[in-house]
């Protein structure tokens, strides 16, 4: 069954290979770039469940999130209410983002940033590290194999962190066989019904290799999942929606950071 995602990667995927620049220019230039912040280790480094904290304008299921939506101020909020890193679209045509809005959070905080996107060429892996941010995002079924570790490998070589995205235990086999696994995100959205399966989260991080970084994406509505999710074994939270409709951000984000079990 095709899902939201076959017609956003189609899309991403045609312009990859419409892209004529010239690879390895943009991996020199990318070299140059002054060093990342340290995505993965911001995670790591806490008593609390980590949030990465989203700005996100829009999204193919809710259209528009918040009217007039400044990433600078929100940038300020998340940071103030005591988010780990930060997250940031940068599709234009369905997500309402752009790199500028990255590098607009980026400058306003001191907090390292996942560029959120739809990564299908090494292009996009360099683009990641020109536009100034310090992880990038690999979905896993979006890519096959080679493509997996070949991307994963050159965030790697460029200073960036790679996100490994993935929605089931055939594609965390994928991960952990193709990449590091050093950092795996758990998508609880289906899909293609749209619908949260926190029960699947919580399965996946039961059988995740222990040193890795584990983050649930996607469904967080409160302190009631940062609990669950936290007591299921995750570090972090990638939340979005829940933080740029709330009146207060900080707020809102700081009831996220609830204490890691001891084990943690």
């Amino acid at each position: 069954m095709a899902t939201y995602l076959d017609a956003i990667l189609q899309a991403h995927r045609s312009a990859a290979q419409a892209d004529t620049r010239n690879l390895e220019q943009l991996m020199d230039q990318a070299r140059l770039m002054p060093a990342a912040r340290g995505f993965a280790a911001a995670l790591a480094d806490t008593t609390e469940l980590a949030v990465i904290a989203e700005v996100k304008r829009r999204s193919p299921s809710k259209g528009e999130l918040l009217a007039n939506l400044d990433p600078i101020t929100l940038a300020h909020s998340y940071e103030a209410g005591g988010a780990s890193c930060l997250s940031v679209l940068t599709d234009r045509d369905y997500f309402g983002g752009s790199p500028e809005d990255l590098a607009s959070a980026r400058s306003a905080v001191r907090l390292p940033v996942l560029r959120k996107d739809f990564t299908v060429s090494a292009h996009d892996v360099c683009d990641a590290r020109l536009m100034g941010a310090d992880c990038v995002l690999l979905i896993a079924a979006a890519l096959d194999d080679a493509e997996l570790q070949d991307f994963s490998q050159l965030a790697t070589e460029l200073g960036l962190d790679a996100l490994i995205e993935i929605h089931d235990e055939a594609e965390l086999d994928r991960a952990v066989t193709c990449t590091s696994a050093a950092l795996v995100g758990v998508n609880q959205r289906d899909l293609e019904t749209f619908m949260v399966d926190q029960a699947r989260a919580v399965r996946m991080a039961a059988i995740m290799p222990a040193n890795t970084i584990r983050v649930a994406e996607s469904g967080v509505r409160g302190q009631h999942d940062a609990r669950a999710l936290a007591a299921a074994g995750y570090h972090a939270v990638l939340v979005g929606e829940h933080l740029v409709r709330s009146a207060d951000p900080a707020a809102a984000l700081a009831e996220l950071r609830v204490a890691l079990p001891e084990s943690e």
